[in-house]
C-alpha cells in the first residue's frame, strides 16, 4: 500500500492507497495527532463526495470514566426535579476552581 505524506503538523492532506479489501493506511502523523490505537473505532461519512472518518469512542469508556468518577466521591445529587440539577451543576460550575 502507498502513502505519500508531508513533514509533522503539515495541513496537506496525504493521498493513500486503498487496499484489495477496502482497507486505507491513515498516515503515522495524522495517527499520532488524532492518537488513535489499534482497535480504536472511525465512524465513516460520505459528505459531499467526499469519505470523512471521524475517530469514536465507545459508551463503555464514557461509563468507566463516569463510574470511577461517582467512586472517588466526584458527583451531585440526587435532585428531586431536573430544574434543580441544573441549578446545581450552574452553581459547581461556576464555584469551579480556573
Amino acid at each position: 500500500m502507498k502513502i505519500q505524506a508531508k513533514a509533522a503538523g503539515s495541513a496537506t492532506p496525504a493521498t493513500v492507497k486503498i487496499g484489495r479489501s477496502r482497507q486505507v493506511v491513515i498516515p503515522k502523523v495524522m495517527h499520532d495527532q488524532l492518537g488513535l490505537k489499534p482497535g480504536d473505532l472511525l465512524e465513516v461519512r460520505l459528505r459531499q463526495n467526499q469519505v470523512v472518518f471521524t475517530p469514536k469512542e465507545l459508551v463503555d469508556r464514557e461509563l468507566a470514566l463516569a463510574i470511577e468518577d461517582f467512586k472517588a466521591g466526584r458527583f451531585i445529587g440526587p435532585f428531586r426535579t431536573a430544574k434543580t440539577g441544573i441549578r446545581a451543576l450552574h452553581r459547581a460550575a461556576a464555584n469551579k476552581p480556573k
